[in-house]
């Protein structure tokens, strides 16, 4: 091609971009951490206000049986950006700041796809799925990174922005703000060109920080008070979004990772009537409140009561945005554009639920109809609550959300159906590759031997 020609050629796309972008729309997901089913308003909340994601379950969809692919951080937000279930990539339990590992590179992110379809990426908030440099957001497709990369609980609260960190300081009473403020203005800078923003707070995970304009205004304490200011986030995205003349093209998604961290009692979140929490597959701990709206895709006021799953994004964002998914591997989602037009159903209707923090299967959904293997228990800690052992749970989810009337004793024949579809299904996700470790065990042989001989008083000095 000669020089003029090439000269041509760039005028000519410049000249059509606007046209090409058209009918890609924006696409929004803003992420919750730790956000309990019973903490938002078109959930049930009363004592909590949240009007602006009101508003998007009222002018788009809203999901009663939504699961998140895993009951804590780390593997749920790895299956977000993949559409693929973490027990595939390895990623189980959570990383940490000693952590030297994170998502395997070779997984495909949703910003990688977008940026193959001329979207420009970028991401704010808590990130969590590795802190070094190969992992990091922008790395794995994000034009632009700020945020926490890991829970605001760890040690070394940091602001990265980019790969750099930009404040040791960190003042979490602001970082709704900020994060707000960082995604409000990549909104303004890419408003002409088809964008992905992926808004991930750090809240309501503890510890829970407000802002001072926000203290003391719900009626649940300052846990109210975090979840009001998160809804206020959603509602400065909206206006943004509105007063630059994109809102009818641009898919915005609010979800949750997984279900609220009970043991931490009025800093923890409602399951609004569901079972436990938190690093529980009972379904307080993985189905999460979840809407989504899309004046141009999404027929308004639906509500959808059949099982959709976090990995769906994925294949339903390809699918609106003319992105081709790679053959070479499997996903766990299933595209939701004819339940966005009211039109059809997903094709799907089971999950697999497994450990938080090991490949071990617990459960499986099939329609309306859950079975949970048996259970030891667990007798509590600092950082999980006390749940009592059971045995083989047989539960109609649709006649018992909260999972307390055991039907396994009264329907043996549906017990072998569930226990035979469960294994077909978990068979049919192949053989998992080995847990990535999270981090490396302290060698603890000093203390050990300081116990057995001086017994437990040589702590005191």
């Amino acid at each position: 091609m000669t020089p003029l020609l090439r000269l041509l050629s760039a005028f000519l796309l410049i000249a059509l971009s606007p046209l090409l972008g058209a009918d890609r729309p924006n696409v929004v997901i803003i992420y919750a951490d730790d956000l309990g089913y019973g903490d938002l308003g078109c959930f049930g909340a009363t004592d909590i206000k949240t009007p602006h994601v009101d508003r998007i379950a009222r002018e788009g969809i809203r999901f009663t049986d939504f699961y998140s692919a895993s009951a804590v951080c780390t593997p749920s937000r790895a299956a977000l950006l993949t559409g693929r279930m973490p027990q595939r990539m390895g990623v189980v339990g959570v990383y940490f700041p000693e952590s030297f590992t994170g998502m395997p590179t070779d997984e495909l992110t949703m910003a990688q796809m977008l940026k193959t379809q001329g979207y420009a990426t970028g991401m704010v908030g808590k990130w969590h799925l590795g802190h070094h440099h190969r992992y990091l957001p922008l790395q794995r497709g994000f034009d632009e990174y700020f945020g926490i990369p890991y829970s605001n609980d760890m040690s070394s609260v940091v602001y990265l922005e980019g790969n750099d960190v930009v404040d040791f300081d960190v003042d979490q009473r602001y970082t709704t703000r900020t994060y707000t403020e960082k995604a409000v203005d990549f909104i303004d800078r890419h408003a002409g060109d088809p964008f992905f923003l992926y808004l991930a707070h750090s809240m309501p995970h503890v510890p829970i920080y407000a802002s001072p304009e926000f203290e003391g205004v719900s009626a649940r304490g300052l846990y109210g008070d975090v979840i009001e200011e998160m809804d206020w986030s959603v509602g400065k995205v909206l206006r943004a979004l509105e007063e630059r003349g994109i809102l009818q093209n641009t898919l915005i998604v609010f979800s949750s990772d997984n279900g609220p961290w009970h043991v931490m009692r009025d800093h923890g979140g409602s399951a609004g009537g569901l079972r436990e929490g938190k690093m529980f597959t009972f379904d307080g701990g993985i189905r999460v409140p979840t809407v989504a709206m899309w004046p141009a895709g999404i027929t308004p006021g639906q509500t959808v009561t059949d099982l959709a799953v976090m990995t769906d994004w994925m294949v339903t964002v390809a699918e609106i945005s003319g992105a081709t998914l790679p053959a070479d591997r499997a996903y766990d989602g299933e595209s939701l554009v004819e339940v966005f037009r009211g039109t059809g159903q997903r094709t799907g209707n089971e999950f697999l639920f497994y450990d938080a923090n090991t490949m071990a299967l617990e459960g499986y959904r099939q329609g309306d109809w859950k079975i949970k293997l048996p259970f030891d228990g667990f007798k509590g800690a600092r950082y999980k609550k006390t749940v009592a052992p059971h045995g083989l749970l047989l539960i109609n989810l649709r006649e018992d959300p909260g999972e307390s009337n055991n039907l396994a004793a009264a329907m043996p024949d549906k017990v072998a159906e569930m226990k035979a579809a469960m294994t077909a299904a978990h068979e049919a996700m192949g053989p998992f590759p080995e847990p990535i470790p999270i981090r490396s065990g302290a060698d603890e042989y000093h203390f050990d031997y300081l116990i057995e001989r001086y017994g437990p008083a040589f702590w005191e000095f």
